[in-house]
């Protein structure tokens, strides 16, 4: 099994990542879903936790070369970034969705200096929309993003898109194509279930119309 298996497996054996493609959850946007992801579980599971923060720290790793800085999207990232850093002996930021309506107005907490490479830290992507709203962030503070690192992803074809437009690459411990072919294998869902979630990965949209009832 491979380490991305790995963390998809106790992802899912935690409830952190719930499948339900016949009865489809809600989303805030109204979407109809097969899915659902809270993976802020996952820092009460000290065995869970450090694969995740240790894959992250491997992925930094291979793909990045001197990070100055780990950020930690506000506040689900906060706690893999700590852990992060910590495994780097880097120093740890973290950024807010939007500035503080008090005090300095500040939108990043810590130090950061301008030039400093900087890999930011999420939970989840779907669309990659807010954590880049925190790399746009860190880049006007002077910072220079070098990609981001998630515990999960989607692999959704928009996420795709805009880390394309934003010049930036993207990687995750584990994902939804890896965790879906694990619930497979462990008997979670039949093969029509994995059909039906295959499908809503390459277009959400189209997907939820057909579940609206």
């Amino acid at each position: 099994m491979t380490y991305s298996e790995t963390v998809a497996k106790d992802l899912l054996e935690i409830h952190a990542v719930t499948l339900s493609p016949d009865q489809p959850y809600t989303w805030a946007s109204g979407l109809h879903s097969p899915i659902y992801t809270d993976n802020r579980l996952t820092i009460s599971y000290p065995k869970v936790r450090r694969a995740i923060y240790q894959g992250m720290t491997a992925l930094i790793k291979d793909h990045f070369t001197d990070v100055d800085v780990v950020a930690g999207t506000a506040t689900a990232g906060i706690p893999h970034a700590a852990w992060v850093a910590e495994e780097l002996g880097k120093p740890l930021i973290y950024v807010r969705s939007k500035p503080k309506d008090h005090g300095r107005g500040k939108q990043i907490e810590g130090v950061l200096t301008a030039g400093q490479r900087v890999v930011v830290i999420d939970d989840l992507i779907s669309t990659g929309g807010s954590v880049l709203n925190a790399v746009r962030a860190v880049q006007q503070a002077g910072g220079e993003v070098v990609g981001v690192i998630a515990v999960f992803s989607y692999q959704l074809p928009a996420a795709d898109q805009n880390f394309a437009a934003a010049g930036l690459n993207y990687y995750a411990v584990t994902n939804y194509p890896t965790l879906i072919n694990v619930a497979k294998e462990d008997g979670l869902i039949s093969a029509a279930h994995l059909s039906s979630l295959q499908d809503w990965r390459q277009d959400p949209a189209a997907w939820s119309a057909q579940h609206a009832n």
